[in-house]
């Protein structure tokens, strides 16, 4: 049976901080750009397993999304279908990542990536009136020389695009942070905004030397931080924002169930988190489907999810004034069922 207040969560207003464009192709797109695809191919293909042995496994499944992610008209219905389903479940604010260095198989020169995708945020989110940005990415697999020529990218265009910020992202636990140093060095030296994947198949130790090294912004994960309760006062004291995606991380196998999970640990003991999807295809789920999640396992109420979603936008990277337009919002619709 659904609630009133399941009800209420596609309409409300919602802020999502991690979303990989390339994990989230629907199956419309993917039988646009391959006619020839089958729903069973699509499910085979594009969706991962409800439980994998863990993050390495789950990240076999990404390859099908970027190797239908090598042209100008590929990447470009990608984000327009992306925007499609963000406004479909009233998504206000996005940021959207992924790793430009991975879509040249086509011929395309990264520069030329960034640019096709960034102009392509900035069409659909005009055209859906939906706010957002656009987030590089460094993979955990890559030598410095990629990770360096991915922050020169960001900075690049992040005053002249959508281009907003700089992660790593990929196999945490199979990779050390070294190659990446001096990459994230180089975005703290020109105070180019950072978030950072750790904490998900690593325990506390990774959220800590992330910390460290990259001092970003906000933690992409950072769900096991609960093993230490060092850490956990240091994220408070420091107001350090985590960006979770409860089922993903069921999925991936940080944890065996839901109701394991630290989510709402985390939200209880005045953690800054935000609620998203991660990887809308992989995942197989919405925003709103995960909200609903939060309600029936874990008891969450509207005023739970308007804290996460103005935790979101507060750490969100973009103006404070962008910032204030996008608060009214909020504040205005999820008043109507305090």
């Amino acid at each position: 049976m659904i609630t009133e207040t399941e009800s209420a969560l596609k309409l409300l207003p919602k802020v999502e901080l991690h979303l990989h464009l390339d994990c989230s192709l629907s199956f419309d797109v993917v039988r646009k750009l391959r006619p020839q695809t089958t729903e069973i191919q699509y499910k085979n293909n594009f969706i991962a397993p409800e439980k994998c042995l863990n993050l390495a496994d789950f990240l076999k499944c990404a390859s099908s999304g970027i190797n239908l992610m090598q042209t100008e008209s590929e990447l470009r219905a990608v984000v327009e279908d992306l925007f499609n389903q963000l406004k479909f479940e009233n998504v206000i604010y996005a940021e959207i990542r992924f790793a430009p260095l991975q879509h040249l198989g086509g011929g395309l020169p990264a520069e030329e990536v960034v640019e096709i995708v960034a102009d392509s945020v900035t069409e659909y989110a005009e055209l859906s009136r939906i706010k957002a940005k656009l987030i590089l990415c460094t993979l955990r697999h890559y030598g410095e020389d990629e990770s360096l020529r991915t922050i020169k990218l960001v900075e690049r265009f992040i005053n002249k695009s959508c281009v907003a910020g700089f992660d790593i992202a990929a196999d945490e636990a199979g990779f050390p942070i070294d190659n990446h140093i001096k990459a994230f060095h180089y975005a703290i030296k020109k105070d180019i905004p950072r978030t950072a994947h750790a904490g998900e198949a690593k325990g506390a130790e990774s959220v800590w030397e992330t910390l460290e090294e990259f001092k970003p912004q906000r933690i992409g994960h950072g769900v096991r931080s609960i093993e230490d309760s060092k850490l956990i006062d240091h994220l408070i004291k420091n107001q350090v924002h985590l960006e979770v995606c409860p089922t993903c991380n069921i999925q991936t196998n940080v944890f065996k169930e839901y109701y394991e999970h630290s989510i709402d640990f985390l939200l209880k003991n005045y953690i800054s988190v935000s609620i998203n999807t991660d990887a809308r295809s992989l995942v197989n789920i919405t925003l709103t489907q995960e909200y609903v999640k939060l309600v029936r396992v874990f008891g969450w109420e509207i005023k739970d999810f308007f804290n996460c979603n103005i935790n979101a936008l507060s750490n969100a990277f973009i103006s404070n004034t962008e910032k204030e337009s996008l608060e009214h919002i909020l504040i205005k619709e999820y008043a109507k069922y305090f």
